[in-house]
């Protein structure tokens, strides 16, 4: 299923907005010259990623530092260890970022 979860202009560059998807919520990232999704939730303390700093093609987790790759979801730095899912974006005709979220996993993990 692809839905589009928000409007570009609603996001800066360099910076995540939360969106809520079913049961969970992923964090949009908007970089320089992307927009990617991954799951809102850092794999080492469960707490929202799209309250964190985004540096390059790398979101931060604002609790322990933990980075993220946004186009692999694998962990740049310690103390996570484990990935997060990352889902594949798009923008629409209108430049609104469309993704695409595999309804088998009913919704996105938090």
């Amino acid at each position: 299923m692809s839905i589009t979860v928000c409007r570009l202009s609603e996001i800066a560059p360099l910076t995540a907005k939360k969106v809520v998807v079913g049961d969970g919520a992923i964090a949009v990232v908007r970089t320089v010259d992307a927009v990617y999704a991954i799951d809102d939730r850092c794999s080492h303390a469960d707490v929202s990623l799209s309250e964190g700093e985004v540096v390059d093609c790398t979101i931060e987790c604002w609790l322990h530092g933990s980075a993220f790759d946004l186009a692999t979801g694998e962990p740049l730095s310690p103390p996570a260890v484990t990935p997060v899912r990352v889902y594949p974006v798009h923008l629409s005709h209108d430049d609104d970022p469309v993704v695409s979220i595999d309804v088998s996993t009913e919704g996105v993990s938090a």
